[in-house]
């Protein structure tokens, strides 16, 4: 089914993936709700495109403890939305070899934001996304995680793992809203976006990287993002992978053979999930 969302929530909007996929959407006449926390450049993205076609709402989605009352009033004031797409993330050197130097506040805040924060927002959002079932209205949620949620980078070891965390939890959660049991959440896609390394602010902010002449490392921004959106667009996969990381999907491809295998075999045992 082409991409059927006409109001998408998008977190990380202000820079690289989440503002390049939010200015397609828009040029798509998609109506954009766009969230991150430079109120700055998003007001600058309503200026360009125009306050009937994006909305700003400045926000820090790794304040857990806010999220409940923002989720409210973004169903509230937007009660249109029927796609959110969950983009935010935060990567970081993190070396053992030499662990008085590790400052685990900021990989807390990592995992909060990369992997805690999408948690949270899944779950406050879905009662929203569900009553649209009642409507007959399609409805989707979309992950960015990472090529190295399935094969880690030793360097930024925590990011890994928070992308593997949330690869994890995408397939756990498609399996529930499609199962048997799940009549009244069939009509939400979960839709996985998994990047390889592209030129965005993700690394070019990262000094260690900077001075060993990988600031720009990866994929062309553009590239990447024209890609993923045909892919969108045609909503023929649930699963977005650019052909460069062909190796990588055929292994996790396999791994998801296994995985629902067993959710196969689980259900057919009586297990509810």
């Amino acid at each position: 089914m082409p991409f059927p969302y006409k109001t998408v929530l998008i977190t990380g909007a202000t820079s690289g993936i989440g503002l390049a996929l939010a200015e397609r959407m828009i040029n798509s006449g998609v109506f954009v709700i766009a969230v991150g926390r430079r109120k700055e450049r998003l007001d600058d993205l309503v200026k360009k495109h125009g306050s009937d076609k994006v909305a700003a709402e400045p926000f820090d989605i790794s304040d857990l403890s806010a999220l409940p009352n923002w989720v409210k009033h973004i169903t509230t004031t937007y009660p249109s939305l029927d796609s959110i797409l969950l983009n935010a993330g935060l990567q970081k050197t993190l070396l053992f070899t030499n662990p008085t130097a590790i400052d685990l506040a900021s990989h807390s805040v990592e995992l909060t934001t990369n992997y805690l924060a999408p948690l949270h927002l899944i779950t406050l959002f879905l009662p929203h996304l569900i009553s649209l079932g009642q409507a007959d209205r399609p409805a989707s949620i979309i992950v960015v995680t990472s090529g190295l949620s399935v094969i880690p980078l030793p360097r930024c070891a925590n990011y890994s793992a928070t992308k593997a965390a949330a690869h994890s939890l995408v397939w756990s959660l498609r399996a529930q809203l499609t199962g048997p049991e799940a009549e009244h959440t069939r009509h939400i896609k979960v839709i996985e976006v998994m990047p390889p390394a592209v030129k965005t602010e993700l690394h070019s902010i990262q000094k260690d990287l900077v001075e060993m002449g990988l600031g720009d490392i990866g994929m062309e921004l553009d590239e990447f993002a024209d890609f993923t959106w045909g892919e969108l667009e045609r909503g023929e996969r649930d699963e977005v992978w650019v052909e460069e990381q062909k190796g990588w999907r055929e292994v996790d491809g396999k791994r998801r053979e296994v995985f629902e295998g067993s959710v196969r075999a689980f259900r057919e045992q009586g297990l509810k999930f």
